[in-house]
């Protein structure tokens, strides 16, 4: 780990206070948390205390029924314009359960609407992803590998140096169906209205 990554175990309580601030902001019981965002009931109280490492396609569906931004999640930082230096391992979640680990670049800033990760995926993995809140849009570039990416029941293949922008409001899913690893950036896009600065 380098001096500047952030510990899982960190981000793991981030997300612990950040999932029980939201859900007791909006005053809501985990039985309506779990209907908003399709997570059960038992996953959202595991994640609360803590005692869960959820998979990125669970904090997805939790920043979607929140309404709020993935990396709300990951990062307590504050954004602010003008130069902000990272070195692309302050944030680090995963590898998870289906071989996928998520890095934050950037996160989330409000006036900009957008925030950067970077993804990997291990050879053979493949992360499905629900339907994200209305005006997310995704920009995926991929810089090592080959990329199978299924967007309304439709595989396309990205290579590297190509990418991708769509509508996430829909299901979809990546796969590295390949012998070596695959990165590639991910921009996440919200238009006005899709999250809020939580």
């Amino acid at each position: 780990m380098s001096a500047n990554e952030i510990s899982a175990p960190a981000i793991a309580g981030h997300m612990a206070a950040t999932v029980k601030r939201l859900r007791k902001d909006r005053q809501w019981s985990l039985d309506r948390a779990a209907l908003e965002t399709g997570v059960s009931k038992a996953m959202l109280g595991q994640i609360e205390r803590g005692e869960s490492s959820p998979t990125v396609s669970t904090l997805w569906k939790i920043a979607s029924g929140f309404r709020v931004s993935f990396s709300t999640l990951f990062d307590s930082q504050k954004p602010a314009l003008g130069e902000l230096h990272r070195n692309g391992l302050e944030s680090v979640w995963g590898a998870d359960s289906v071989g996928m680990q998520a890095s934050l670049l950037f996160p989330y800033d409000p006036l900009l609407g957008f925030e950067m990760f970077m993804i990997e995926l291990a050879p053979g993995a493949m992360s499905e992803s629900s339907a994200h809140a209305s005006g997310v849009v995704e920009h995926m570039v991929v810089i090592e590998g080959e990329m199978e990416l299924r967007i309304d029941q439709r595989w396309q293949t990205l290579r590297e140096g190509e990418g991708i922008r769509f509508f996430a409001d829909r299901p979809h899913a990546m796969r590295n169906a390949g012998d070596a690893r695959l990165r590639f950036h991910d921009v996440i896009h919200y238009l006005p209205g899709a999250a809020s600065g939580d």
